[in-house]
Parts: structure tokens; C-alpha cells; sequence
């Protein structure tokens, strides 16, 4: 690191059990966020903000005036323009420093199991199942950890699922690959706008943790959380044995 970057980087450096070592490893680190919306624009803010050296961004939707309640990377001049650009813009705003890639396409098979190649975690921001299973397999035959988090309505979760733990689930162990989420999408239910702030920043603060080591992350663990009555829950997640995806 220079100079200006360990002044910039300092209040994370100060922390004891995170030091240099664990700054100089988000620097070194790619990321690749699936979903620029409610969820992915916090998670992409704050890992360029926290000094995450390179970051992919995918997805294949454009700016709607309807996101701006809630997906703060975007402002009303980027209405009509790929998210992909728009945050691109905004991270490059907050921290020149880190590189950024674009996929502007939707983001499945093969082009998914090539991007995961060129990153080291991936971090769910989608908003439906099929698009979490494709990502959750392709993770788990990469062994990339991936963190995962969902809101809708006034209520969020966040799991972290790392393939490279023996013991780890997989969010195929969580979820049926028949289950239906037709009535999960925020167009179909609504969201609280703060919400996916909390949910987006939880999934990032789970990021910095599986690259830095700092502390435990939630691997193996599910955080729900309630708005309506401000409260959170924390379950343990079981390996699924007989998991189509992840069982050896």
C-alpha cells in the first residue's frame, strides 16, 4: 500500500485483529456482484469504498424510475441507462482505485462458470430462484464462497455458503429447486427501501469477512430479519446429505 492508501484505508488498519494484512487482502481480492438492485447497490458501494480491488458487476437491466426508491447507486439522470454503467460511475466516484468489469447480459451457464474463473467470492443479489440455484451451483463447483441475502416486503435474509468447508451447506440445501417465487419479486410484493440497505450492507460486511478472515462469518448459518418488529434470528443450517448439488 502507499501512503495515500493507508491514510485513506486507516480506520480499518487501526482495528488490531484487522491490521495491514487484513486491508492488503480486500485490495488483492475480486469480487464478482450478481444484481445491481436493492441489494447489490449497497454490496458494491461498500466494497469499493472498503478498498476491494477489483470488482465484476452483472446484470442486464436498465435504470426504471420505480428503482430509485431504493437501489441508491443510481439517480434520476441514469434512468434509461444499463445499471452495470451507473454503478460503475458511482464506484468510480467513491474509489478510483478499483477496477471494475461490466456484464451487461444476463449472467448463466457457461458465461457464469467463465466469470467465477476470474474472481474470488461471489455475492448473490438476484431477486429470483432460478438465477440463485445457477449461480449456487456454478459456486459450488468452483469452490467459490458465495454470500447470499434476499428481501422482500419488510423482511431479509443473509447466509454465507463456502463450498471450500467440507461441512458447509449449500443453498440448495436451504431451498427445493421446485419452490416458487412468484410473489418475491418487489414489482409483485413491495419493499421497504431501507431494507435492502440493511440486507446489502450485512452481505458486505459478510464479504470483507470470508476475504480478510476477520472474525466468524456466517457460513453454515442463516440471519432473518424482521423490520416490522426490528428483530433478528439466527438458525443453523445444516449440510443436506442427499443435496442434488453439493453432497459428495
Amino acid at each position: 500500500m502507499n501512503d495515500e492508501q493507508l491514510l485513506r484505508y486507516s480506520r480499518h488498519i487501526m482495528m488490531p485483529d484487522f491490521d495491514v494484512a487484513g486491508q492488503q487482502a480486500l485490495i488483492n481480492a475480486k469480487v464478482l456482484i450478481v444484481g445491481m438492485g436493492g441489494l447489490g447497490c449497497p454490496v458494491a458501494l461498500y466494497l469499493a469504498a472498503a478498498g476491494v480491488g477489483e470488482l465484476w458487476l452483472a446484470d442486464f437491466d436498465a435504470v426504471d424510475v420505480s428503482n430509485l426508491q431504493r437501489q441508491i447507486a443510481h439517480d434520476v439522470a441514469d434512468v434509461g441507462r444499463p445499471k452495470v454503467i451507473s454503478v460503475r460511475e458511482r464506484i468510480a466516484a467513491i474509489n478510483s482505485d478499483v477496477r471494475v468489469e461490466c456484464i451487461n447480459e444476463h449472467l448463466a451457464g457457461q458465461l457464469l462458470d467463465d466469470a467465477l474463473k476470474h474472481v474470488d467470492v461471489v455475492v448473490d443479489a438476484s431477486d429470483n430462484f432460478a438465477t440463485r440455484f445457477d449461480i449456487n451451483r456454478a459456486c459450488v463447483a468452483a469452490k467459490k464462497p458465495l454470500v447470499s441475502g434476499a428481501a422482500i416486503r419488510s423482511e431479509g435474509q443473509v447466509a454465507v455458503f463456502d463450498s471450500r468447508d467440507a461441512n458447509s451447506p449449500c443453498y440448495r440445501c436451504l431451498y427445493d429447486d421446485n419452490a416458487d417465487d412468484s410473489q418475491l419479486s418487489c414489482s409483485q410484493s413491495g419493499v421497504l427501501s431501507p431494507l435492502v440497505g440493511v440486507i446489502g450492507s450485512m452481505q458486505a460486511l459478510e464479504t470483507i469477512k470470508v476475504i480478510s478472515g476477520f472474525g466468524q462469518s456466517l457460513t453454515g448459518q442463516l440471519m432473518i430479519f424482521d423490520a416490522k418488529v426490528m428483530e433478528w434470528r439466527k438458525l443453523t443450517l445444516p449440510k443436506n446429505s442427499s443435496c442434488p448439488v453439493c453432497a459428495s
